[in-house]
């Protein structure tokens, strides 16, 4: 056992540094796991100490038993430091909750939805804001202006709007908007109540004047694609091409989502390898093609050079979201290894991009989009290294060789979907609470189609479309498209397409990415230790479903009865409903009608139950409705403060405003004659991103 194991440590070899990345990205995850906001100081000197004692060991005849512990501990020090410093580098003014409207003055940005059943949502960089100090004016907001026309980037208005801070998560656990806004240095959200008007403001700052401009351009060419390919085929090509989800048809998101085709959507690293591979490979073409050219300069590397700008261009054209510049990262290092001689696709080259996204983006940690990202990616490339190397064939006939390569082809694209698929299946359960059970099927299918008809034809007609010479491609592009819907059509209607989850508790998630590094780091047989890990979030058991959930502010509430919930307020805060139902894997469906007393501004069971009652006006309820409420309803939620409670609520569980303000949404249990309780600032603990305040 003892040989087997020294043979095994020994078979690793040089790869004991592939878990630098790891254990760095460990550490900002704890960074962001913590209930209260660490001293930057003693970080600092604790990843100074840690570095040190590693570096200086390294120097000693000590052998790797002492130096990987010690270089793992370094790099989670410095994670955490890491996430630490950027974290204060981006704070930025955070909008007050304001009770009455306000005049907001700047600049849109960027177009976030230039219309639709919300209306146009726009980003704003304020210059002024009325009632609110210079020094605490937010750096962005985002503005939600219904029946209003869309605003162009670089357009200076004055909004009358109310102002609120990012919205906490909808449930204990769930997405955190508040904590991607922070990073983002958006400090508000505003509904706009009146028509927008033009607003004569200083010249902008020569950053956001280039900001504004590369926006102004993305969206003027996601509208010229709308225009040629028409709305339905288009907003996808837009979205693939641009980044502007505009003018996507929900009901074909659904649809993709539904058939695991919608990562497509989402500039990422299959776009970036696309769009980079077709630049790379089509320069080395034109290169051999010269004869006097290729006698003369390295094709391949002139080829990566190309490549590389291709990338570049196409990140800028995206707008650069966070997911782009992860795959924009990593396809300049396999081009940069390329130019310097070394193999482009290698598990060292993959812990060098991580490791740069994290340094740059520590925040990526917790989002789903780095973490299957470099799952999937970590996966495929030990695939590869895995992959068995056959002898290339002499003189074989072409019949023979072509069926060959065929099914070759067919069983690396299968596997290498099983094994992505796999990679990022506990993820996307964690997360997502959904699989698409014929993923596999729809994404082997429409691969060589959006491999080698629609993004190299897209790339071809977004670049020649400013000359307005892009309709051949992007024509080409919408066929190619319009055969993609209809796969993620078919492979969603078939039976069973989706499953869905409800989350595991959060320690499950960390424990199953590293099971799924494990399995892709490790060589030989000890990387099958990594399987039962990665399969944490399938196995773990979940806990009890919530008997009660009342949203942020009381305005929205569900009863949970054999795993179906009663929602209070159909039609209402549909996206939180959605995000806490499935995270608990119930079933929402709306009240009835006959079964509930509900008024303008109040909603309470007919019959004795646990509710809740919901009283969402913004003024203070009178004792009566109170008291309406309590005599039906275990739990009542109020909007508003409540200074006083009538003696029917006696025995009941009464939650106003003030509580909604300091900790969030809630869920309640059942526990004996009362109720436990789990707010969302329980997990979300104090941090820069997640500040309460007093209740109205």
């Amino acid at each position: 056992m003892l040989a087997f194991l020294r043979d095994q440590a020994t078979n690793q070899a040089l790869r004991w540094r592939l878990w630098a990345p790891v254990a760095f990205g460990g550490g900002s995850a704890t960074y962001f796991a913590l209930k209260v906001e660490p001293d930057a100081w003693p970080l600092g000197l604790a990843a100074l100490l840690a570095a040190g004692l590693w570096l200086w060991m390294r120097r000693l005849p000590v052998g790797r038993a002492v130096t990987w512990p010690l270089m793992l501990l370094a790099f989670f020090v410095l994670g955490t430091a890491n996430a630490k410093w950027r974290s204060d580098r981006v704070a930025a003014p955070i909008a007050p909750a304001m009770a009455e409207p306000a005049r907001i003055t700047g600049w849109v940005t960027d177009v976030e939805s230039p219309g639709g059943s919300g209306g146009a949502r726009v980003v704003i960089a304020p210059v002024r804001i009325a009632g609110l100090a210079p020094e605490a004016v937010p750096i962005r907001i985002r503005a939600t202006l219904p029946d209003a026309e869309p605003l162009a980037p670089g357009t200076a208005v004055t909004l009358f709007a109310l102002l609120n801070p990012p919205p906490a998560p909808a449930s204990p656990g769930a997405y955190d908007f508040g904590r991607v806004a922070w990073f983002q240095r958006m400090g508000g959200v505003a509904f706009v109540l009146a028509e927008p008007r033009p607003a004569a403001l200083a010249p902008a700052p020569w950053r956001l004047r280039l900001t504004m401009a590369i926006n102004g351009l993305r969206v003027d060419l996601a509208r010229r694609i709308v225009d040629r390919l028409g709305p339905r085929t288009g907003g996808i090509a837009a979205a693939m091409t641009t980044g502007v989800e505009a003018w996507l048809d929900p009901e074909e998101v659904e649809r993709m989502r539904d058939s695991g085709l919608a990562h497509i959507l989402s500039i990422s690293g299959l776009h970036m390898a696309v769009v980079g591979g077709f630049a790379f490979f089509a320069a080395r073409l034109v290169i051999a093609l010269i004869p006097p050219l290729a006698l003369r300069i390295n094709g391949k590397k002139a080829a990566a050079w190309t490549g590389l700008v291709a990338v570049g261009v196409y990140l800028v054209v995206s707008g650069a979201p966070p997911p782009a510049v992860r795959a924009a990262v990593t396809a300049a290092i396999a081009f940069l290894a390329i130019l310097l001689d070394r193999p482009a696709i290698t598990m060292h080259g993959l812990a060098v991009a991580a490791l740069i996204v994290l340094a740059v983006q520590p925040e990526a940690i917790v989002t789903p989009g780095f973490q299957m990202s470099f799952a999937a990616t970590a996966a495929l490339v030990a695939l590869v290294e895995a992959w068995p190397r056959r002898p290339r064939e002499i003189q074989t006939p072409a019949a023979i060789l072509i069926v060959q390569r065929t099914g070759q082809w067919i069983a690396a694209a299968a596997l290498a979907s099983l094994v992505a698929g796999a990679a990022t299946a506990p993820l996307a359960m964690q997360h997502f609470n959904r699989a698409a059970m014929y993923g596999l099927l729809s994404n082997m299918t429409v691969a060589p189609i959006s491999d080698f008809v629609i993004m190299p034809a897209l790339a071809l007609g977004a670049l020649l479309e400013p000359l307005g010479l892009g309709g051949p491609f992007l024509g080409l592009a919408g066929l190619g498209i319009e055969a993609m819907l209809a796969v993620g059509a078919w492979t969603a209607g078939l039976p069973g397409a989706v499953r869905t989850w409800a989350s595991a508790p959060g320690a499950a998630l960390p424990i199953a990415f590293l099971g799924v590094m494990i399995c892709c780091l490790v060589r030989g047989p000890l990387r099958w230790i990594g399987l039962p890990m990665a399969c944490a979030v399938m196995l773990w058991p979940r806990a009890p479903t919530p008997d009660v959930w009342i949203g942020d502010a009381g305005s929205q509430g569900a009863s949970v009865v054999e795993r179906r919930a009663v929602i209070v307020r159909p039609a209402v805060r549909e996206f939180s409903v959605d995000v806490w139902s499935r995270r608990r894997g119930v079933l929402a469906e709306p009240r009835a009608a006959e079964d509930w007393v509900c008024g303008r501004t109040d909603c309470r069971p007919r019959t004795e139950g646990p509710g809740p009652a919901l009283l969402w006006g913004r003024r203070p309820p009178s004792l009566a409705q109170l008291a309406a409420a309590c005599a039906t309803a275990e739990v009542v939620g109020v909007r508003a403060g409540v200074d006083a409670l009538p003696p029917e609520c006696a025995g009941r569980l009464v939650l106003d405003g003030r509580d909604f303000a300091r900790r969030g949404a809630v869920e309640l249990w059942r526990d004996g004659s009362g109720w436990r309780a789990l707010w969302v600032a329980d997990l979300r603990g104090v941090r820069p991103w997640a500040r309460y305040g007093e209740g109205e």
